[in-house]
């Protein structure tokens, strides 16, 4: 029953491990449960509730790892990732000024996107045709624009008329909170300790109480209904090249964090044959596609596969088995939900700093002798925590890529992909609209 549900193999898995991995891997990744909603609370004024999103997040997790667990059989655990629901929040809805029901549609759009692309075996070929440079800024770039995020969201960073930003002020018992959950968080991580995030964020929410940060209103209870964000989609901008260039860039980002997790985990646990490819990597793909369109569904921002899963096949986990355990801690987390909803900025900011600092070891990947590669990678880089906009990031690297190596010559011509000369008109078209 186990192995035609779940891969199990009794001769080859032992179940005390796939049950220890699942529960390391939920621990490494729960910390979504109290950030997800924190960063989502910036809509709360335009109606989007936190708590609703709290219980949108933990379904989210609870179906798209379920789906894993029984259609795709492996170990990896997924859930709202990060980075897309900065880009959801800060950028479609704060920074360019759509409803909240809009960019849920644009999420929505992509998973039936992803869905086609993954039916017709074409998404791994899309993800290769963009340079390996670009895609490492990418996921540097949003390190960079989290980790800002939680420095402003933490008191550390500040508005300065004069300079834009400046050092913010550490007597703010807030600030000083934040400081500490940064240090204790940086430290549980250099000791290598499991769900040294969750802990960090635990521990900071608790010092917070006598400092009168943290404030609870309980710690069990039903979890809030999603009523107000379940099915609210909005259909009446999606022919614009506004919701062109939200879905693009929802697809893309999505695109090279899943495949790169997928590949990068499936090839520590050794779940590789010898030309580096994932066994049913088209299944783990699929999997991913439905799981966004159903967290659209639900409410909440782009569902994707966790790098974090890496910690439970690091303990072992090999099959869906693993999955499923995920799955199922998840759902007991919903009954926590006033717990969660209680931690405070000063504690999830630490956690967003430090995630930052875990998406930037892709920089190293970005040939920075090769200028060619090297400007674009950095534009990339530094205009999406400036510009606040992973958007505008993406889409000026590329646009900067295309020129540099067209100002290469026929060297540097012939590493632009069709790809990306469409992806650079319909940019350039994009500027050229905001600028009229």
């Amino acid at each position: 029953m186990l192995q035609k549900l779940f891969g199990f193999d009794p001769t080859q898995h032992k179940l005390r491990t796939e049950v220890v991995a699942g529960i390391t891997t939920f621990l490494t990744m729960a910390y979504i449960l109290a950030v997800n909603p924190g960063i989502f609370s910036a809509l709360a004024d335009q109606g989007m509730p936190t708590d609703a999103v709290f219980t949108a997040t933990a379904l989210a997790a609870v179906l798209g790892t379920l789906i894993m667990a029984i259609f795709a059989k492996k170990p990896f655990g997924l859930a709202p990732g990060m980075g897309l629901n900065a880009f959801f929040v800060f950028t479609v809805c704060l920074g360019m000024g759509y409803s909240w029901q809009f960019a849920l549609t644009a999420v929505f759009l992509e998973g039936i996107l992803f869905i086609i692309l993954s039916l017709f075996k074409v998404r791994e070929l899309i993800a290769n045709t963009i340079p390996v440079g670009m895609k490492a800024a990418i996921s540097a770039g949003i390190g960079l624009f989290i980790a800002f995020i939680g420095l402003k969201n933490c008191g550390i960073i500040v508005a300065d008329q004069a300079t834009f930003v400046a050092l913010g002020h550490f007597g703010d018992r807030a600030t000083l909170l934040a400081l500490i959950g940064i240090l204790l968080t940086g430290m549980l991580i250099v000791q290598k300790v499991k769900g040294g995030i969750l802990i960090g964020i635990l521990v900071t929410t608790l010092l917070g109480i006598p400092l009168g940060v943290t404030n609870f209103n309980g710690v069990v209870s039903a979890p809030p209904s999603i009523a107000p964000i379940f099915m609210k989609l909005e259909w009446h901008n999606i022919f614009t090249l506004d919701m062109l260039i939200v879905v693009l860039t929802f697809l893309f980002v999505d695109l090279f964090d899943t495949v790169g997790t997928v590949v990068g985990v499936s090839m520590k646990a050794n779940m590789v044959d010898e030309e580096g490819k994932v066994d049913g990597i088209g299944r783990v793909l699929m999997s991913d596609a439905i799981a966004t369109t159903a967290g659209a569904c639900l409410g909440t921002s782009t569902t994707t596969t966790y790098v974090e899963s890496a910690a439970g096949v690091g303990v072992g986990g090999r099959t869906g088995l693993t999955a499923l355990v995920i799955a199922l801690c998840f759902a007991l987390a919903l009954l926590f939900s006033p717990f969660f909803l209680a931690i405070p900025a000063a504690a999830t900011g630490p956690a967003l700093i430090i995630v930052g600092v875990m998406m930037c070891s892709n920089v190293l990947k970005v040939h920075w002798d090769d200028y060619c590669e090297a400007i674009p990678a950095f534009f990339t880089m530094i205009l999406m925590p400036l510009c606040y906009s992973i958007s505008d990031g993406i889409m000026l690297g590329i646009v900067m890529y295309v020129l540099m190596n067209v100002s290469a010559g026929k060297r540097g011509i012939a590493k632009i992909s069709p790809t990306m000369w469409v992806l650079f008109a319909i940019f350039i078209l994009r500027y050229m609209q905001k600028s009229l």
